[in-house]
Parts: C-alpha cells; sequence; structure tokens
C-alpha cells in the first residue's frame, strides 16, 4: 500500500536567545521592570480574547512607546532590554504580551496576521487616554517587529510618529523556508507551504500571506528605524535589508556587526541607543 505524505509539526528548537551570553544583563532588566510600579490593561481583541499589558507612566513624558515582543516572548524579555535608558528619556512605556504569551488570552500565535489588529486596538485605548497628544512611537522585536510593521499599514491615530523594527522578517512564508533550509536542510516547495497554508486556516483562521510586510511597508508614511544583527541566523539579515527595500517612508537601516538575533542592543548599546535618541529627535515634532 503507498503511503501517504503526512505533515508532521515541528517542535520548537532552542535557538541563540539574547539572554545566552547576556545573562547578567537579561537579569538586571527584568529584575527593574518588575520593581517598576506599573498599571495593568487589558482589552478585548476582534475575534473575543482578553489581551493584557502593563503600563509605566514616566515623570515627565514626552513621549509613549508601544513594545511588540517576538515569538512566544513577553513584555519583560528582550524587548525590554530598553525600557530603563527609554523611561529615563521621557518616555512611557505599554508593555504588551501578544495573544497566546504571558497574560493574554489565545490558542494560536499568527505571525502577524492577527498580532497586527490587536497593535491597532491597543493604540486605540493609548489615543483615548493620551489627553496630551504625545508622540507615540511602535517598536517590535522579530515578530513583533514584522506586526508593528504590518500595523503601520492600516488607519492609526496622528499620535503615532515612528516605528522601530528590530530583525523583523519579511513574510511568514519566506520566514518558514529560510528555517526549513537553514536548521533542517529541508526545501519547501510550494505543495508543502500550500499544506502548511491550509492548517493555519483550518486551526487559527488566517492565511500565509496575511503575515506579510510588503503591503504595509508600501502604504505606510510614517519614518521607519530598521535594526539588524548581522550574525543573525534565526531571521536572516537580508530580510531588514528587503523591507528597508521596499519601504517609501523616510528609513534608516542599523546593521550591527556580530550581532545575533536580538542581540543588537547588547552588542552595541550607544551605538543602539543614539541611534533610538536621534530617531525621537527627528520624529517627535
Amino acid at each position: 500500500m503507498k503511503k501517504r505524505n503526512r505533515i508532521i509539526p515541528l517542535k520548537p528548537i532552542k535557538i541563540n536567545h539574547p539572554r545566552n551570553g547576556y545573562e547578567k544583563e537579561f537579569l538586571a532588566v527584568t529584575e527593574w521592570c518588575e520593581a517598576q510600579p506599573m498599571a495593568d490593561w487589558y482589552i478585548k481583541s476582534f475575534d473575543g480574547l482578553r489581551l493584557h499589558a502593563t503600563y509605566l507612566p514616566a515623570e515627565e513624558p514626552k513621549r509613549i512607546v508601544l513594545l511588540s515582543h517576538g515569538y512566544k516572548g513577553s513584555r519583560f524579555g528582550s524587548i525590554a532590554h530598553m525600557a530603563e535608558f527609554l523611561h529615563e528619556n521621557g518616555c512611557s512605556i505599554l508593555f504588551i504580551d501578544q495573544r497566546c504569551c504571558g497574560e493574554s488570552g489565545g490558542r494560536y500565535i499568527t505571525f502577524g496576521a492577527k498580532e497586527q489588529y490587536d497593535i491597532l486596538r491597543w493604540l486605540r485605548l493609548l489615543h483615548k487616554k493620551n489627553k496630551e497628544r504625545l508622540p507615540i512611537y511602535l517598536y517590535g522585536q522579530s515578530m513583533g517587529a514584522a506586526s508593528v510593521i504590518m500595523a503601520s499599514g492600516h488607519r492609526m491615530p496622528d499620535e503615532v510618529k515612528g516605528i522601530i523594527a528590530d530583525c523583523s522578517f519579511h513574510s511568514m512564508r519566506q520566514q518558514f523556508r529560510d528555517m526549513a533550509s537553514g536548521w533542517f536542510h529541508i526545501h519547501f516547495n510550494s505543495l508543502i507551504l500550500l499544506r502548511i497554508d491550509l492548517i493555519c486556516r483550518l486551526f487559527a483562521g488566517y492565511r500565509m500571506k496575511d503575515a506579510d510586510t510588503t503591503k504595509a511597508l508600501l502604504e505606510n508614511t510614517r519614518p521607519v528605524l530598521f535594526f539588524h544583527g548581522e550574525e543573525d541566523t534565526f531571521v536572516l539579515p537580508y530580510a531588514s535589508k528587503m523591507n528597508y527595500k521596499i519601504c517609501r517612508a523616510p528609513k534608516e537601516l542599523v546593521m550591527v556587526p556580530g550581532a545575533r538575533h536580538l542581540c543588537s542592543s547588547y552588542v552595541a548599546p550607544e551605538l543602539y541607543k543614539k541611534k533610538l535618541t536621534d530617531f525621537f529627535g527627528r520624529c517627535d515634532a
């Protein structure tokens, strides 16, 4: 009897997480975040999930930064590495838990396909509470960076002045191809991708094409600051280069030599801080 080809779900593989080699810095920022007097915020997603975030106001706020973490991350994970610096420099911070992560509800991570709409709902709440009309920035890492880029293709409050995208992938489809090839030496042909797409539709209610930054990058008019580590083997550096090339808005791409995935701020903290400060200086007005 001829055997049928079956799709076997792949178990998550341990990758070079930022804490690997930077445990001291990672622990310090986690402890700092947990020690701050933050308020719990909740919203309901368009598909009925209860989503959670924590809000840390600055004493003399100049702007608000929404932090969007990566795949299976957390609000106080690697995305929070610059939190103390941001807070000391007049940024009120909204640390969101993406759907299916932290204290937020949900069964499936959708690689930005649905997370982009969650971010839009958080922005709606920020707009309502932002009586001073302070500038707002979207700052994401990895999948969280792709999510904020995708969100920028939709109508957003006028206070949103810029996007910061650290190690963003370009599309879910291409990311799956890269991971299969680089990690398992497997070529994902169109038939395999079609089957993955079908699984996404049946179980999680989205299509792979919904997790793609192209349309947003062509439509977004807000400045974008891209970061990527040159030694990233999880989201390959060419992904940010592709996003940068497609982007029609004012843009800057910062490639950090020697940095692995999400490690740019650890490898070159002073450069990273300067680029953030300069970006705020250009966009706040």
